[in-house]
């Protein structure tokens, strides 16, 4: 105990420092460029001359390429080189970020676009995965806290960024900002980060299973995302779950027959420790996706914000979720994991449920408590289980690891979203469908915190807890 102590305290060298100084920067590019375009969609609307449900997928069609892909980026990484991989998903969302800032038809947007989400689902995990190789494995929490705090930096000033560049410029600034900031952060990584690839790894592309799972999530993100306005009884959204159903299926077993060279690995699939963490993710992920997408919608509806002023009015929130994030960090290496996710996981079931009463509110004040609460369980407990996940599997296996626990977020968040939207939509009211919809997160929240407790991080490590007690002791 005495000597993990004192590894905890060795300080992260310069070049360490800077690797991930630029590891920061590339996710911030990521996180910042999808909230960013929300506040933008009117506008991108009005100079293209199309219509809102059309100019939507500028951010649905990036997110649904992201989300499709994100495994399979994983799994590249780790076979062909992180940085390489890295390089390579840099220069895809560098150069068509521009082309999409350049567009001058609507169709050529959302194809830059979705081109971009190749970029970013291979950026993603290769970040992950370099980001912890960077820090020691005894101090990976600061790795977990890093990411997700520059995510959560960048996604509470994306859309107040967006919200000048296009009052003061125009859209277009949100794209061409991406340059500038993906080509430092590729520098500083060939400058500082060594290029690794594993000697010993599979070679040979899982095309099947890379096909089978990109198919099943094709078809469970656009069943639903398409099923609130076609209907869930709509014969081509029961096509759409159906044809998911057998990819999922169909994916297992071409992962069975393949061995070593499957998309997921046996060894990933079988790990207990990695899929429970897994599990508790995808029952919390509801919270995060229903608050960012109904909170702004009560605050222009029901209390007359602006869309710039909703933006703004979701700091507390996203504020939180960064510095939660980054405090996370040396908070994991000094308690351990379960102290550490237990926690987020409390004040994500607590927040989301002062937030139900929504129906009660007629004030931005009444939102405010219950969106702090949220944004630090959000930052405590996506940090947390994804370095928890991460840990969990032998080093080679990083940015993998990563791509799935992303991918139970999006799945999570996705599944949990459709369901909060037929509770909002069949509502007599906007507010009295949140307060139903947000109800329903509780009970998920409580599901996830009893995985957690359960079952995820280990027991409490009540040694570490006393050390801590005695040294703060000491310096009182």
């Amino acid at each position: 105990m005495v000597k993990a102590a004192t590894q905890d305290k060795v300080p992260i060298t310069r070049a360490e420092g800077l690797g991930l100084v630029a590891m920061g920067l590339a996710v911030l590019v990521i996180a910042n460029d999808f909230t960013a375009l929300s506040i933008a969609i009117p506008a991108i609307e009005q100079d293209l001359d199309s219509d809102v449900t059309t100019t939507q997928w500028v951010i649905n069609g990036y997110a649904l390429v992201f989300g499709i892909l994100i495994v399979t980026g994983g799994r590249l990484a780790d076979m062909f080189g992180r940085r390489r991989i890295f390089f390579i998903g840099s220069a895809i969302f560098a150069v068509f970020s521009v082309l999409a800032g350049l567009a001058d038809d609507v169709w050529l947007l959302l194809l830059a676009r979705a081109v971009m989400g190749v970029g970013g689902a291979l950026m993603w995990p290769a970040i992950l995965g370099m980001t912890f190789a960077i820090v020691p494995r005894n101090r990976a929490g600061i790795a977990g806290g890093l990411i997700l705090g520059m995510a959560g930096f960048g996604n509470a000033v994306g859309p107040l960024l967006g919200g000048v560049l296009t009052d003061l410029a125009s859209w277009r600034w949100i794209f061409f900002l991406n340059l500038p900031i993906a080509a430092f952060a590729a520098f500083v990584t060939w400058r500082v980060v060594p290029a690794t690839r594993p000697e010993d790894a599979e070679r040979r592309l899982d095309y099947g299973g890379i096909v089978a799972l990109s198919v099943a999530l094709l078809a469970l993100l656009l069943a639903l995302d398409l099923g609130a306005d076609e209907g869930w009884t709509d014969p081509i959204i029961v096509g759409l779950f159906a044809v998911a159903a057998v990819g999922v299926v169909l994916f297992g077993l071409i992962e069975r027959s393949v061995g070593d060279r499957a998309l997921v690995p046996k060894d990933v699939i079988q790990n207990q420790a990695f899929f429970t963490a897994g599990l508790a993710t995808l029952l919390m992920s509801a919270i995060f996706f229903a608050a960012l997408l109904y909170l702004p919608q009560f605050m222009t509806k029901e209390l007359g914000f602006s869309p710039l002023k909703a933006g703004v009015g979701l700091l507390p929130m996203m504020g939180l979720f960064a510095l939660a994030s980054f405090v996370s960090g040396p908070l994991y290496s000094r308690v351990g994991p379960k102290l550490i996710v237990s926690a987020g996981a409390i004040c994500l079931a607590s927040g989301i449920f002062m937030l139900s009463w929504v129906d009660t509110i007629d004030s931005y004040q009444g939102l405010v408590i219950g969106m702090i609460v949220v944004g630090a369980g959000i930052g405590l407990f996506l940090s947390s289980i994804t370095t928890v996940a991460i840990t969990a599997l032998d080093e080679s296996r990083a940015s993998l690891g990563g791509a799935i626990v992303y991918m139970f977020q999006i799945a999570g968040g996705a599944v949990g979203l459709g369901l909060n939207t037929a509770l909002v939509v069949t509502a007599s009211s906007l507010p009295d469908g949140i307060h139903t919809a947000f109800l329903v997160d509780t009970a998920l929240a409580l599901c996830g915190l009893a995985v957690v407790i359960l079952f995820v991080g280990g027991r409490v490590d009540e040694e570490r807890i006393r050390n801590l007690r005695h040294h703060h002791r000491a310096h009182a």
